[in-house]
């Protein structure tokens, strides 16, 4: 375990791939509780909007992807929806959190897999989702490309992730509740002393919503967009992995 907060590797490298592991597996048995605390349960609304604009109704037999799929929650929202009867692999390389999360639904199927080699070949799903996931890849733009490779052309890519609001007065509240508060919660409740420090500090490096719409632009998606939710402290994006012979 790192020594203090300041030693949070936000940056990069193989210190923060072993750090994200070490604090999911900590943090996995109180993980849904908190994030519905913290969240005020906006969680759980966010990911039913984000399952709405996946488009598996073109396909609903077909294979979706939850890619950094923690307890399994996005999948588990998707494989619930009516007239759904196909299957949601969860992809996570953190054993603990699948395993609270397989139970969910029986269309779920847990694999255990980093984000940046998926087990998977090329163009095997009909669409995949992430959830609060990204910022917390040693790799953000091989992830983005992983992801590409392994969606059929046509397939889209759902993604949630926390940002900062850009009216200056929301973005000091919640800068305030992120770095003050939150922490505090998490604490008393994970009894972890750094996992719900690194939900703020790796927020405030990750790429604002417009960077990682063209980041997603580059490696092999079209048709890209993003929406803000409550002021803009969660954003998704959607894109769709482009076709064959489509640059």
């Amino acid at each position: 375990m790192l020594a203090s907060d300041r030693e949070l590797p936000v940056s990069g490298g193989p210190d923060k791939r072993a750090y994200v592991r070490e604090i999911f597996t900590a943090i996995a048995p109180t993980y849904d509780r908190l994030n519905r605390i913290i969240s005020f349960r906006l969680d759980q609304r966010w990911r039913r909007y984000a399952v709405e604009r996946l488009g598996w109704e073109r396909v609903p037999l077909g294979s979706y992807l939850d890619l950094c799929a923690g307890t399994l929650d996005f999948g588990a929202t998707l494989a619930r929806q009516r007239g759904f009867a196909g299957r949601v692999l969860g992809a996570d390389f953190v054993e603990p959190m699948l395993r609270l999360g397989r139970n969910k639904s029986a269309r779920l199927a847990p694999v255990v897999a980093d984000a940046l080699e998926l087990p998977f070949p090329d163009a095997a799903f009909d669409g995949a989702m992430v959830g609060w996931g990204l910022r917390n890849l040693v790799d953000l733009n091989a992830g983005l490309a992983e992801a590409a490779r392994v969606l059929k052309p046509g397939a889209r890519l759902v993604i949630l992730e926390m940002t900062l609001p850009p009216q200056r007065q929301l973005r000091g509240l919640f800068k305030f509740y992120f770095r003050r508060v939150l922490p505090l919660i998490g604490r008393r409740i994970s009894k972890h002393t750094t996992a719900y420090t690194w939900l703020p500090e790796s927020t405030l490096t990750f790429p604002p919503p417009a960077e990682l719409s063209r980041r997603m632009a580059a490696r092999g998606f079209v048709g890209v967009r993003y929406k803000l939710f409550v002021g803009g402290v969660c954003a998704m994006h959607v894109g769709t992995r482009r076709g064959a012979g489509e640059w």
